[in-house]
């Protein structure tokens, strides 16, 4: 695999301090290494409890998670709980190091991962007035382990440097949990320790429970002591900035009318988890909330401030937000209220699929708000905990991780997948795992093969994104507090806005390369973004190595076998209903992703099916996905004395135009009535302000003394409402017979546009060979 060499990437960089020294300039070429996150204190754990963002590009031996130069991940974070998994097979603990920042928009671009025991401990200085209260045993040795990454220009993270010779000896596997980076409370730790406390019990009570739950103390994954810095930790750091946020909040609230927060538990606003969007997250909603990400990772206790943001996929396949919240308590009741605020803010339009942690509060909580939304767990987090739970298996066979992955995430077919998994089960004796039977009693919220018959708008049912899309990656690390938080927070948004602006511009100022003669391919290159229609491409050309032969044709429906040339063994199932244009197939990426596959692809090109029906064409995938009427912004300005009164009309007015554009946009019937609407208010509403609050209505304006406000259409209606009875039923004969020629006229069109780009198509596929064979014959 080849990878884009970092050296000639044209990048500023900035200091990186991780808190608010980030204008400190202490270097001489624009670059300074930030100091090293430790937590030494014993405050904080320097794990992770979801293997959330890891998405290595690489082929199928991506499972192999030992790092090696060269490789790809989605995120920072994903890297980082690579390389921290790596280290627990191993027998060493890591922790964050250094790392630069862009000075284009302050993200960090280069991140070092090291082994805890890197680097000397600095002496205090014994002027200091701070005293230390105990000497300390001596950690860090000097040890050179550790990989380096850097952030490429697509936003994926390369490992530009990997040293794996440690100078100390490794920790054995049974005493490996006790290392401080594999250490976690896990977010299914907290949500329980959260319920708990709030039904009184006090911290022996609640160890006790998680230790029974857990099956065993060793299982627990922290200690008592760890337990209690987590929640003094907690209160301290989000307590001092609690109204820091709050203030933040009331703040844009009164700038924005269209901004919303809400918190619950006390009037006093001391406690309570705090819920808030804006008009943009809304429409996002409306254009892309078919599939909702409820992002979880920054609920892990190595983060000082526990937040999660509901995100989703835009139409260029990046990451688009929805809402925000700041999670102070996650008991079961918590999250209902947070999922009912935010959908309710959404103007209850429910989603079509949910991907939260595994999580047995928070699905407790989607099934109560969501029941007819299908939930999915991130895999990534199960295969995480798998790490933790089947470590003895994972320490005595290294092959059982990458065969235990490639079961999940290979497997084309339910019976495929249920043979490999009972053949896994009986290679290493696991029959009787109690965990592996949680997980396979789940499989239907986390198995790949189960879930491609719901739309998630990933790209690949097998090999799409697996981790929790994470839309701060690069902007809230473990060092980040509540006081840095909201910077970070406008950065990203403004961050996201520009690439998503970028991509609109590429789509529409730089035309793709066509690989095929195919009219479909150029009338997708016109309709589809720029990533989207690459995807399509690929289906597409895979068409040319695929036969697709008819078993079954009824006249109406017809039934084809497509097979690759060389997998033979791999077949794939087409129904195509040629009236209706109707097509699925048992590969089900339709349905997954919402674009067409290649194996319906091939189907349409022995059907002589040349252009893309419309109905196969998602509009959340099109250039103009957030396109629409646009109302003036100076329309929406309304003259008042009273700032209240302008806010009220403002609110009205939004909460009734979302209702209107959700029962509008149910049926294509619905949706053309909605719009001609819509267009004559725009029209009312300009004639209103062009005229003043004096002006005549528009419906009592003259029949046609305005261009702007009848149509020819409108004229005609008019004209035909003041003749007498037969001479109307005259005109509507006329008109009958005149749409009728319409209709016979365009049928001929197209029976000749058809046949005429049939007959192009196989004129260049004719001619494609000819070329073919004559640099065969020019080679020999």
């Amino acid at each position: 695999m080849e990878f884009e060499p970092l050296n000639n990437m044209d990048m500023e960089f900035d200091i990186g301090s991780g808190e608010e020294n980030d204008d400190l300039d202490i270097s001489n070429n624009g670059i300074d290494l930030e100091q090293d996150v430790d937590y030494d204190n014993g405050e904080f754990l320097d794990g992770g409890d979801l293997f959330g963002d890891i998405v290595p590009v690489t082929t199928d031996t991506d499972a192999d998670l030992e790092p090696y130069e060269g490789m790809e991940f989605e995120s920072e974070e994903a890297a980082r709980i690579c390389y921290n998994s790596y280290a627990r097979r191993v027998g060493f603990s890591t922790r964050v190091s250094t790392y630069h920042r862009s000075r284009h928009d302050d993200a960090i671009i280069c991140r070092q991962i090291v082994c805890s025991r890197q680097g000397f401990h600095q002496g205090r200085d014994r002027n200091s007035k701070r005293k230390q209260k105990r000497p300390r045993a001596v950690a860090r040795v000097g040890c050179k382990a550790m990989i380096m990454v850097k952030k490429k220009d697509t936003g994926k993270w390369i490992v530009s440097k990997i040293t794996k010779e440690h100078n100390h000896e490794l920790v054995p596997h049974d005493k490996v949990h006790s290392l401080r980076s594999h250490k976690h409370i896990s977010g299914s730790a907290r949500s329980l320790i959260d319920t708990l406390q709030a039904a009184g019990i006090g911290p022996s009570g609640v160890m006790s429970v998680l230790i029974k739950e857990s099956g065993g103390v060793d299982n627990v994954g922290f200690s008592t002591v760890d337990y209690r810095n987590y929640l003094t930790s907690r209160q301290r750091h989000f307590g001092g900035g609690a109204q820091q946020v709050l203030d933040y909040l009331k703040q844009m609230q009164a700038e924005d009318p269209t901004f919303f927060y809400e918190i619950q538990g006390d009037s006093d606003h001391s406690a309570g988890n705090i819920f808030w969007t804006d008009a943009t997250c809304r429409m996002n909603y409306n254009c892309f909330g078919d599939t909702v990400i409820f992002d979880t990772v920054y609920r892990t206790n190595r983060y000082r401030v526990p937040f999660a943001p509901f995100t989703g996929w835009n139409h260029h396949g990046q990451p688009v937000l929805f809402g925000w919240a700041l999670l102070l308590n996650e008991s079961e009741s918590s999250f209902i209220w947070l999922f009912q605020t935010w959908l309710a803010q959404m103007s209850g339009r429910h989603p079509i699929s949910i991907t939260t942690d595994q999580d047995r509060v928070i699905e407790a909580a989607v099934t109560h708000v969501f029941p007819d939304t299908r939930h999915r767990f991130c895999k990534w987090n199960i295969f995480r905990e798998a790490q933790d739970k089947l470590s003895g298996v994972c320490q005595s066979h290294p092959n059982f991780e990458i065969e235990f992955r490639k079961c999940i995430n290979t497997t084309e077919s339910i019976e495929e997948f249920e043979s490999s998994w009972q053949l896994l089960l009986q290679r290493y004796d696991l029959m009787e795992n109690e965990w592996l039977q949680s997980m396979y009693n789940a499989r239907l919220q986390w198995v790949p093969v189960y879930l491609c018959d719901t739309f998630f708008a990933e790209m690949s049912v097998t090999q799409g994104s697996d981790s929790i899309n994470s839309f701060f990656d690069g902007y809230v690390n473990a060092s980040t507090t509540v006081q840095v938080l909201v910077k970070q927070y406008e950065k990203a948004i403004a961050s996201r806005h520009e690439k998503e602006v970028k991509a609109d511009y590429d789509t529409l100022n730089t035309a793709p390369v066509l690989k095929t003669p195919s009219p479909m391919e150029k009338q997708a290159a016109n309709i589809y973004t720029r990533r989207i229609f690459i995807k399509f491409q690929e289906e597409l050309v895979e068409t040319l190595a695929s036969t697709a032969t008819k078993i079954e044709d009824s006249g109406t429906v017809t039934v084809c076998r497509v097979v690759k040339f060389g997998e033979e063994h791999k077949a794939y199932i087409v129904r195509f209903h040629v009236f209706e244009m109707l097509a699925n197939c048992s590969c089900q990426m339709l349905e997954f992703s919402g674009i067409l596959c290649k194996h319906i692809l091939a189907v349409f090109r022995v059907t002589n099916v040349l252009t893309l029906p419309s109905h196969y064409v998602l509009r959340r995938w099109t250039r103009n996905a957030k396109s629409g009427v646009v109302v003036d912004d100076h329309a929406l300005e309304l003259q008042s004395t009273s700032k209240e009164s302008s806010i009220d009309r403002f609110n009205n007015l939004r909460h009734e135009v979302i209702k209107y554009v959700d029962e509008g946009a149910k049926s294509s019937q619905t949706y053309n009535v909605a719009m001609d609407a819509l267009k004559e208010a725009i029209k009312k509403v300009k004639t209103s302000k062009k005229h003043g609050s004096g002006a005549a209505p528009l419906g009592n304006l003259p029949n046609g003394s305005n261009g702007e406000v009848c149509s020819a259409e409108g004229n005609r209606l008019g004209q035909l409402q003041s003749c007498s009875a037969d001479e109307k039923e005259k005109k509507i004969e006329e008109l009958v017979n005149e749409l009728e020629c319409a209709n016979e006229r365009c049928e001929v069109y197209r029976e000749n546009l058809l046949a005429v780009l049939k007959d192009m198509e196989e004129q260049k596929l004719k001619l494609s060979v000819k070329v073919q064979n004559v640099r065969l014959s020019l080679k020999d």
